[in-house]
């Protein structure tokens, strides 16, 4: 690794697992933890304004998830590398955190150590898919296009706004909190509202909620 410090925003809504990770990531001297965030839109404003070189984020968040935020880190800092660290191991997660623009995918069953190998790699441009998770995209190309049933997500119909609406309205936030927290139209959320309700067949908060928990952007309690 470069002997240049490599500056680090943690974005994970458990604080016990940023703390590891800044635990596990200060104990060399070319690592810094500059920040950390409890949910993905705290997380974008903070490395807007820190501009780190790497985020290292988690996927199922509250309000939003970290696949969703993927986007919206490298417009609020075009040179800020990210990294997916995630439990979630199925190939879903991993093909539309790529799509999304991450630069590297690290299961957290990983050993402490790859860490930051995977660090390394993202820092010196190259792309990481943990071993955990790269086999099955390798088998995929193998094996060509060819996608199980099981491993298409529901929510690849939907744009990126209508994630952010989806999620929203899964936590029970009401059309009113929906546009005031989007810095929408009230008539706007509405209409984003029917098109869900369309395109995923779901047409209560309950049904929203329970796809959002398969989906892995909504936990359980």
């Amino acid at each position: 690794m470069a002997d240049k410090t490599i500056t680090i925003v943690l974005i994970d809504d458990q604080a016990i697992i940023r703390a590891a990770f800044r635990s596990l990531l200060e104990r060399g001297p070319t690592l810094k933890v500059i920040g950390d965030a409890g949910d993905a839109r705290s997380g974008i404003e903070l490395v807007g304004k820190l501009r780190p070189d790497l985020v290292i984020l988690d996927i199922t968040m509250p309000g939003l998830s970290g696949i969703d935020a993927v986007v919206p880190i490298k417009k609020a800092s075009p040179q800020t590398k990210v990294l997916i660290a995630s439990q979630h191991e199925g190939q879903k997660f991993v093909q539309q955190a790529l799509q999304a623009g991450a630069d590297g995918y690290l299961s957290k069953d990983s050993e402490p150590a790859e860490l930051s190998m995977a660090i390394e790699a993202i820092y010196r441009g190259d792309s990481y898919l943990s071993p955990k998770v790269a086999n099955g995209v390798m088998a995929r190309v193998v094996h060509g296009d060819a996608v199980a049933l099981s491993e298409i997500s529901a929510l690849s119909v939907l744009t990126p706004r209508e994630r952010e609406v989806f999620q929203l309205l899964a936590l029970g936030k009401a059309n009113k909190q929906v546009a005031s927290l989007l810095s929408l139209s009230l008539g706007t959320v509405k209409k984003h509202r029917e098109n869900l309700q369309r395109k995923l067949d779901c047409h209560s908060a309950a049904e929203l909620a329970r796809l959002a928990i398969r989906e892995g952007l909504l936990t359980i309690g």
